[in-house]
């Protein structure tokens, strides 16, 4: 799949059949995250993959909109040191991720970290030393069902030249 292709098919899906994603793909999946824009070359990032279904069962719990996680075959918790900018940095890291899964027939919800009530939990529960921030949670694994694209702004409506 070409990028552009990748970023235009890429959409939030939260319901996953019950198949398991290789090594491989998920080894691919943070090589991508790796691969992102960071401030300063910083990369303050880390990334840790849940496979396990009591663990899932754990996080789904502790968000709020997440509770689909629970029913994923897998979760990419992205944490950053805390550094200046380490939002920016594990945003861009998670884009990476959520467009590379498009790209290997992947689907994927981001489900927000980075100042929630439940972040410390998760950080805990995950062992993260305590001057990490969780910037999200990846839920991943293969649609279940066919699903819709979402209707996008045309680049008309969004675009504007030299002034708003």
């Amino acid at each position: 799949m070409q990028t552009q292709e990748a970023i235009k098919n890429r959409h939030s899906i939260r319901n996953f059949a019950n198949k398991p994603i290789a090594t491989d793909l998920l080894e691919k999946l943070i090589d991508a995250a790796r691969l992102a824009p960071t401030a300063r070359n910083v990369q303050p990032w880390e990334f840790i993959v849940v496979t396990k279904k009591d663990t899932l069962r754990a996080l789904a719990e502790l968000t709020e909109n997440g509770k689909f996680i629970a029913d994923c075959p897998c979760c990419i918790a992205v944490f950053c040191k805390n550094t200046k900018y380490y939002l920016e940095d594990g945003s861009a890291a998670t884009d990476n991720i959520l467009i590379a899964a498009t790209d290997l027939a992947l689907a994927s919800c981001w489900v927000a970290g980075d100042k929630k009530p439940y972040a410390d939990k998760i950080r805990e529960l995950l062992s993260v030393p305590a001057d990490f921030k969780l910037i999200s949670l990846i839920a991943l694994g293969y649609a279940a069902a066919e699903n819709r694209y979402p209707e996008k702004r045309q680049l008309k409506e969004v675009l504007h030249w030299e002034k708003f």
